[in-house]
């Protein structure tokens, strides 16, 4: 029998493990759905677009909601299962008006659960010395198992992803009612505004880094699922193009909490930069899906390393009241601004220069922000930290 320490983490990798499961299935298939029943790319971007904007509303709502909840946990419950519900309207209509108010309504819910999950985590694990990259590296592993198997699950057809969602929804639901109950700590009587976490000048450079970086990530994970098949992938491909992405998280998830020891944020950051600009170099100039295919592995070198680096800073110098605020200012900048940039401009310009031409600008875009930023961090020296 497993200790009760033991369970507590084994329920929380299951949680992990199921919530990135519906990540994968949604986030990688939706725009090859809205593509496969007859939207072009900037409808599909105009679409998609919706998220964020829902996402930059709400996000710093549910995190203060989380703040000063008697627990954070009911508030995750809360939002998984209105994703959960809300994902069976897309089977109702194909309409553009009405697929725009069920991304709209599912969004409301979905876009804060991975920010709130990581506020619960972080704060029960800190106190507890656990290493948070071991649990996050769950996700990646529910990502790369449900991106390896949805070629498999969708061979009948793309629009199973809703049936899938659901599934995966409910059993995510059940597992979070046994995390343990992590409260939030703001009072009537001890209220901290949000606004307090951008006075710290370091953490504010470190955002406007990673959104102009997610904005070149968010519009990969917006078109290469149609770039990619307009090459000659087929549905199999891409999921294993995914899997590849995914799992090339694992190496800095496992090692992460000793690299950070080690490495400044803001070098973590550009080091994550480098890594992506010659990612889109390589998308833009290369046809064959199979060195496509092996670039992926490029994944764990950019994205991951900007989500924990930020997650483990602002859980380190955020103030106690303002943990789950701090978690979805995280989410409101890579899940709102930066794919509402991705989808819509990214579409229309799309659909102007393609997407392989894109992805060469998104390249000298990056090198562009990392040489900026690497500028006024050598400048700044110790004066941020």
């Amino acid at each position: 029998m497993f200790k009760k320490e033991n369970r507590t983490w084994l329920i929380f990798i299951l949680v992990y493990i199921f919530t990135y499961m519906c990540n994968a299935i949604y986030g990688t298939y939706i725009p090859v759905y809205l593509s496969g029943i007859g939207y072009n790319k900037t409808s599909i971007g105009i679409l998609l677009s919706l998220a964020p904007i829902i996402a930059i509303i709400v996000q710093p709502v549910w995190g203060i909601l989380g703040d000063r909840a008697k627990a954070k946990n009911t508030i995750l419950y809360i939002l998984i299962l209105g994703s959960t519900m809300s994902i069976l309207l897309f089977k109702l209509s194909t309409g553009f008006i009405f697929l725009s108010v069920a991304i709209t309504i599912f969004t409301f819910f979905q876009t804060s659960i991975n920010p709130m999950t990581d506020a619960i985590t972080l704060e029960y694990s800190y106190s507890r010395k656990w290493k948070f990259g071991y649990i996050r590296l769950a996700g990646t592993l529910g990502f790369a198992l449900m991106s390896a198997l949805s070629g498999m699950l969708l061979a009948k057809g793309v629009s199973r992803i809703f049936y899938i969602y659901f599934d995966l929804g409910i059993t995510s639901l059940a597992l979070a009612i046994f995390l343990p109950k992590v409260k939030g700590h703001q009072t009537k009587a001890k209220r901290v505004p949000v606004w307090v976490l951008l006075k710290d000048k370091k953490l504010l450079l470190l955002i406007i880094f990673s959104l102009i970086l997610q904005i070149t990530i968010s519009y990969f994970g917006t078109f290469f699922g149609i770039y990619y098949q307009q090459l000659g992938a087929n549905g199999k491909l891409l999921g294993w193009a995914y899997f590849i992405s995914s799992f090339s998280e694992v190496p800095f998830l496992l090692f992460s909490h000793k690299i950070l020891k080690k490495v400044k944020p803001e070098h973590a950051l550009i080091f994550a930069g480098i890594t992506a600009a010659i990612r889109w170099i390589i998308l833009g100039t290369v046809s064959n899906i199979y060195i496509i295919l092996a670039s992926q592995v490029m994944h764990g070198l950019g994205f991951i390393i900007i989500m924990v680096t930020l997650a483990l800073y602002i859980n380190e110098h955020a103030p106690q009241e303002l943990k789950a605020s701090g978690q979805a200012l995280i989410g409101l900048v890579n899940a709102g601004a930066a794919k509402i940039i991705a989808s819509l401009l990214g579409g229309y310009l799309s659909d102007s220069f393609g997407i392989r031409q894109m992805f060469i600008y998104n390249s000298i875009l990056v090198v562009i922000t990392v040489l900026t930023f690497g500028f006024i961090f050598y400048r700044n020296g110790r004066k941020l930290i």
